[in-house]
């Protein structure tokens, strides 16, 4: 870990630009009825905040889980249970959820504050030794896959809450249950195959990109489903 300004600045820039363009993009599907800027502030700072509280518990999981399989299915549900958890913080007991779709809004804008600290911190090291942006475009695809599949692993869950909104009882804890379980399964699965691209000695660039189609194909299923909670509304 470098001490250096400018690097810091530079890795904090890097990281956090993709998130505010996928915030952009997002918050502008709902323009019509957009939610409180300082809210959104608010809860893009508390997921950021949540990478330091994940890092402990992501640590203890390595120390006591074996299986790398494992390992990679509680680390991707840790992280998931905290961009929620960093929602439930800034608007427990308030009333700025009061629609379906502000569930899926409030949970990809902490997702993507979440992406922006974890994308800087893993820029520190490749800006530190004096890579360029070449080589970490071509070298760390994982990079760039990030922010979109915090954005939605968390969107799932929120449409999962958001299609609950006005149910109650069990049923309701179900969908929470259920979109956690999704989130978790399409991290983690994201994750393998990235991991074991790393180690493919075929073509990298090739893997890489189907890894990516796979996450695209996804995006796509939850713009459609998002859309159709925000006609919920």
């Amino acid at each position: 870990m470098t001490n250096d300004p400018k690097i810091l600045a530079l890795a904090f820039i890097g990281g956090i630009i993709p998130s505010l363009l996928w915030l952009w993009f997002w918050i502008k599907e709902e323009e019509n009825d957009p939610e409180p800027k300082g809210v959104i502030t608010a809860v893009f700072i508390l997921g950021m905040i949540g990478v330091a509280c994940v890092l402990p518990i992501q640590k203890f999981i390595q120390a006591h889980t074996n299986s790398p399989e494992d390992q990679l299915v509680l680390w991707a549900g840790s992280e998931e249970i905290i961009k929620y958890l960093a929602v439930l913080v800034v608007l427990y007991r308030t009333r700025y959820i009061n629609q379906a779709i502000d569930w899926p809004i409030y949970l990809i804008t902490a997702a993507l504050g979440f992406a922006a600290l974890e994308n800087t911190l893993f820029l520190i090291k490749p800006l530190s030794l004096g890579q360029d942006t070449v080589g970490l475009l071509t070298g760390e695809f994982r990079f760039l896959g990030s922010t979109l599949l915090h954005a939605v692993a968390s969107g799932i869950l929120g449409i999962a809450l958001g299609i609950s909104l006005h149910i109650e009882g069990f049923k309701r804890k179900l969908y929470l249950i259920t979109g956690l379980v999704l989130a978790t399964a399409l991290h983690s699965v994201f994750n393998f195959f990235i991991i074991r691209v790393k180690v493919n000695d075929g073509n990298y660039l090739l893997e890489v990109l189907k890894v990516f189609g796979f996450l695209w194909v996804v995006t796509i299923i939850v713009m459609l489903l998002f859309e159709k909670v925000r006609r919920m509304n």
